[in-house]
């Protein structure tokens, strides 16, 4: 399948908290990644690529708190997706960013106001 979930970010208040809470239901291990507040989230044992974060709500590019899971799709061309959300009627709330050593990244809100990240995988990005 094209454009797959590629991963996901859950915002917390408590970055500790969320991390004993998720840990204990569902086995996960962590791994520091940057700032204090910004944890990847593995398979226990550590094994493998991330599946996913857990941050800080700071990390947050809309106003309001978020809540939910912020999901990261895989694209091959973020700016061609990015004139596609916005065909579509999406939004973007972020242009093409640089993650270093990851990718690019678009985040745009959907036709029903979620956040939602188009991800172009690329590790010479700075």
């Amino acid at each position: 399948m094209a454009n797959k979930l590629s991963h996901f970010a859950i915002h917390a208040d408590d970055v500790e908290r969320a991390k004993q809470f998720y840990g204990k239901i569902f086995e996960w291990d962590f791994k520091g990644y940057g700032p204090p507040d910004f944890w990847q989230i593995m398979a226990r044992g550590g094994e493998g690529v991330p599946m996913g974060a857990i941050q800080g709500r700071r990390y947050n590019v809309i106003e309001q708190e978020l809540f939910g899971f912020e999901c990261s799709f895989a694209v091959a061309n973020v700016e061609q997706t990015a004139r596609l959300v916005q065909a579509a009627g999406g939004v973007i709330i972020m242009s093409k960013t640089a993650i270093p050593h990851v990718g690019w990244v678009v985040k745009f809100r959907d036709s029903e106001r979620n956040v939602v990240d188009a991800v172009q995988y690329d590790r010479s990005a700075r």
